[in-house]
C-alpha cells in the first residue's frame, strides 16, 4: 500500500499523538494533569533494589460466546519512528493467523486484509425500535436517541440467541460524547438544555438483536424482543460492602443503594451466566467543581475529581454532578456493572464487592473446579492490577432462579491487588534492552484488599480502613499494601485453553521522570510511549503468580521492542495495546489506541505458542482520527467498534476531516463493523 498524507494530529507539547479534542472529553485531559497516584508506597523497582542490596472460560469458548473488548483513557506520545510495509515470516502461520497482513497507513477507510469482505452494522443514531426516527444530524432530539444506537461504541460482545440459528444479541458499550463533532455550531460553555440530554441519552449500553447471513459474515440490526437502550440516566441497584454507606448516600437517594446511570463504559466480559459486564472508567471527567467539596483525605483527588467545570457540562442540568452540592454523587461510579440483556426490565447492578476505580472492563475465568475469578485492570498512569474470587460457583440452567443466584456471584469474595518483583533488577535500565536469558521475567504475589461473606457482611484487610471504606476507596487501600505501580492496566483476557492471563499496559509517558517512579522489569522503558503486553501464569484462586513480557510494543526496528523473541523484521509495528480478545484457536488479537507510530490504530493477531510465539500481524486498520475497540473474533467474522472516526483538532461538523462510514461529505459516526472471508471461508485460514 502506498502511502498517504498524515492525518492532522496535535502533538500536544510532545506528549500525544491523540487530538486535544479526544482527550478532553473522553479522559478529562489525563495526560495532561498529575497522575493521582503520587502515594509513597513501594513500586516495582523499589522491591527489586532492595532484594538486590487446564481451565476454561465456561460460557465464554468461542463456540458459545464471541467476546469482544475495549479501550480508553489519554492517547500514547508521539514517537519519531514510523512503520513500513510489514514483512511476511517463512514457514506455516498458526492457523487462524494466515491472512495478508494489512501495511501501516494513513487512510480514511476500514483497511482489511486482500480475500476479505466488510459491513457496517450499526452507526450512531440507526434506529433501535419501530417506532425510532431515522437519525437526522441537523435535528436531534433526546427522545429520538433514547432509541437509536448511541454515540462513541466501545466494547462488544456476540451472544447466541437460543434456538434461533444464526441470530444474536450484539451489546455494545457507549463510552463518551463529543459535542462539538455532534451539533452544529455547538457552544462549549453553554450547551442547550437539549443538547446536554442527548448526550446523556447518547451514553451507556445498547442491546439489539442481529440476524446473520449464510455463507458470509453479515450482521443485519431487527427490531427484537430483546432491544434496549440503558444510558445516563437509569435506574441501577449498587449492591455490596459501598451499598448503604455514608459515602454513598445522597439527598436524592437516602438508601444509598439506588444510583442513576452509568457513563465512561469502557471494556467489559461476557459471564458464564450469559450476563454482561461493563467497566465505568473515566467517571471523574463528569463533576464539577471537586475544589469546592469537603475533601479532606484527599479521596476525590486520588480519582482526579478536580477543580472547575466538566467538559459535559451536565451539572448545569443536574446538580448531581455539582461536587459542591452533591459530593457523594461520585462516590457511587467508578464499578463494575453488569446488565442482563435477556430481560430488557431488569435493573443493572453495580458491584461494590470488586473495588471502586477506573475500571477499563472485567473479565471473567472460571476454573476447573468452578471457582469464578474475574481481572481488572486501573487505567491510570501508576495504577494497579486486581482481580476478585467469588466465594460462589455458577449455578447451572437458564431458569429464573439460577439467574437470580447467578447475579450475586460477584457480590460475595475477596478482592485482591497486584504486586511484582522482577528475576533480572541490575540489568533493567530504561532502555528496554532485553536482559540477558532473552526475557522478561519474574514472580507476584496478590494481596488481598477486602473479603465480602456469603451473608453480604465485609471485612476489610486493610488497616485503619473500614470495609465500605476499601469498596469506595479502593485506589488509597492499594496505596497501604504496596501495590506495584503499572503503565496503565487496561484490558485483561484469560487464554480459554492455556489459563494464562494477558494484561494489556497502553502507555506511560511519565516513567522515570523527575519525581515519577523509576523503571522495573514489568515497565522496563523510560517514557513509555508504546506500551507493552503481560502474559501472567496466576495461581487463579490462590495468591501467587509468575509473569514476563510477551511484547514491548512499537516500531519493530527500534532497539527498544521485543516481540517474544520472535524475528522482529517479520512483524508488523504495533503501538499503544489497548483490549485483548482470542480467537477459537488461542491466538490473541490486541487493538490499538492513539497509536504513537503516526499511522491510524488497528487489529493485531499475535500467535502464542510453538517457533512462531510473538509473530505479531496487522489484520485491519480504522479510519483516520479513530481508536479500534471492542475486537470479536470467530471462525466466521472479526468485529470491531470504530470509535470516534475524525476527531481531530481542526474537525467540527462544517470542516469533517473523515467521511467515515457512508462517505461522500456525510458527518463521520462512530459505528460497529463485521470483516469475513470472502466465499464463507475461515478467518486466517
Amino acid at each position: 500500500m502506498s502511502p498517504k498524507p498524515l492525518a492532522l494530529f496535535v502533538t500536544h507539547d510532545g506528549q500525544s499523538a491523540r487530538a486535544a479534542l479526544t482527550c478532553e472529553y473522553k479522559c478529562g485531559n489525563a495526560c495532561f494533569h498529575e497522575p493521582p497516584n503520587t502515594s509513597d508506597g513501594a513500586y516495582f523497582g523499589d522491591i527489586v533494589s532492595s532484594l538486590n542490596r487446564r481451565g476454561l472460560i465456561k460460557g465464554g469458548a468461542a463456540a458459545v460466546l464471541a467476546v469482544g473488548a475495549a479501550s480508553v483513557l489519554a492517547a500514547c506520545g508521539d514517537d519519531s519512528s514510523g512503520g513500513g510495509d510489514t514483512p511476511t515470516a517463512a514457514g506455516t502461520p498458526a492457523t487462524g493467523t494466515d491472512f495478508p497482513a494489512v501495511a501501516p497507513n494513513k487512510d480514511d477507510a476500514l483497511v482489511i486484509p486482500e480475500g476479505y469482505e466488510q459491513q457496517v452494522v450499526l452507526r450512531w443514531g440507526d434506529p433501535l425500535f419501530a417506532d425510532a426516527p431515522a437519525f437526522d444530524f441537523d435535528k436531534q432530539t433526546a427522545a429520538a436517541q433514547l432509541k437509536q444506537f448511541g454515540y462513541n461504541n466501545d466494547f462488544a460482545a456476540l451472544l447466541p440467541i437460543e434456538g434461533q440459528p444464526n441470530s444474536f444479541l450484539l451489546v455494545v458499550n457507549h463510552e463518551y460524547t463529543t459535542g462539538p463533532m455532534m451539533f452544529r455550531g455547538y457552544d462549549k460553555d453553554k450547551p442547550s438544555d437539549e443538547q446536554i440530554a442527548i448526550t446523556k441519552a447518547a451514553h451507556g449500553l445498547t442491546v439489539v438483536e442481529v440476524k446473520g447471513e449464510a455463507g458470509s459474515g453479515k450482521l443485519t440490526p431487527v427490531f427484537g424482543k430483546y432491544n434496549r437502550r440503558i444510558t445516563a440516566d437509569t435506574e441501577f441497584v449498587l449492591t455490596g460492602p459501598a451499598a448503604g454507606s455514608e459515602f454513598t448516600r445522597t439527598g436524592a437517594d437516602s438508601s444509598g443503594a439506588k444510583v442513576l446511570g452509568t457513563f465512561a463504559n469502557c471494556a467489559g466480559g461476557v459471564t458464564p451466566w450469559g450476563t454482561i459486564l461493563s467497566g465505568e472508567e473515566n467517571f471523574n471527567g463528569y463533576f464539577a467543581n471537586g475544589d469546592k467539596a469537603d475533601d479532606p483525605k484527599g479521596r476525590l483527588k486520588r480519582y482526579g475529581l478536580t477543580e472547575g467545570t466538566t467538559a459535559n457540562r451536565w451539572e448545569r442540568t443536574d446538580k448531581r454532578f455539582d461536587l459542591a452540592q452533591e459530593a457523594n454523587e461520585a462516590n457511587r461510579f467508578g464499578y463494575v456493572v453488569e446488565v442482563n440483556p435477556w430481560d430488557p426490565a431488569s435493573t443493572p447492578i453495580k458491584h461494590s464487592a470488586m473495588g471502586r476505580l477506573k475500571h477499563e472492563g472485567a473479565s471473567i475465568y472460571v476454573t476447573a473446579a468452578g471457582d469464578v475469578v474475574s481481572y481488572t485492570g486501573d487505567d491510570e498512569k501508576f495504577d494497579y492490577m486486581y482481580k476478585f474470587v467469588s466465594k460462589r460457583k455458577v449455578q447451572p440452567g437458564t431458569g429464573a432462579a439460577a439467574m437470580r443466584h447467578n447475579l450475586t456471584i460477584l457480590d460475595a469474595g475477596t478482592l485482591y491487588v497486584a504486586k511484582l518483583t522482577g528475576d533480572h533488577a541490575d540489568q533493567i535500565d530504561g532502555s528496554g534492552k532485553v536482559p540477558s536469558d532473552q526475557g522478561f521475567t519474574g514472580k507476584g504475589q496478590w494481596i488481598p484488599l477486602l473479603e465480602t461473606g456469603e451473608d453480604g457482611q465485609a471485612k476489610s484487610l486493610v488497616e485503619g480502613l473500614s470495609a465500605a471504606e476499601v469498596a469506595v476507596f479502593t485506589r488509597q487501600a492499594a496505596d497501604k499494601v504496596g501495590a506495584t505501580k503499572m503503565d496503565r492496566p487496561e484490558d485483561f483476557e484469560a487464554n480459554p485453553f492455556t489459563g494464562k492471563v494477558y494484561v494489556a499496559l497502553t502507555n506511560n509517558d511519565n516513567r522515570a521522570k523527575d519525581g515519577k517512579p523509576g523503571v522495573d522489569e514489568a515497565n522496563p522503558r523510560k517514557l513509555n510511549k508504546n506500551g507493552q503486553v503481560l502474559e501472567l501464569t496466576d495461581n487463579h484462586t490462590g495468591t501467587d503468580f509468575t509473569w514476563s513480557l510477551l511484547l514491548v510494543c512499537g516500531d519493530p526496528a527500534a532497539a527498544d521492542t521485543y516481540f517474544a523473541g520472535f524475528d522482529k523484521s517479520k512483524v508488523s509495528p504495533i503501538s499503544c495495546p489497548d483490549n485483548l480478545a482470542f480467537d477459537p484457536h488461542g491466538n490473541l488479537w490486541i487493538s490499538t489506541d492513539g497509536n504513537a507510530l503516526k499511522t491510524n490504530d488497528g487489529l493485531f493477531s499475535v500467535t502464542l505458542d510453538g517457533p512462531r510465539r510473538g509473530e505479531t500481524k496487522q489484520f485491519l486498520t480504522v479510519p483516520k482520527g479513530a481508536e479500534t475497540c471492542g475486537p470479536i473474533v470467530t471462525e466466521q467474522r472479526v468485529i470491531v467498534a470504530v470509535q470516534h472516526p475524525g476527531e481531530d483538532d481542526e474537525a467540527t461538523p462544517d470542516n469533517p476531516q473523515s467521511h467515515w462510514p457512508d462517505g461522500g461529505t456525510s458527518q463521520p459516526r462512530p459505528a460497529i463493523a463485521v470483516v469475513w472471508k470472502q466465499n464463507g471461508g475461515r478467518i486466517g485460514i
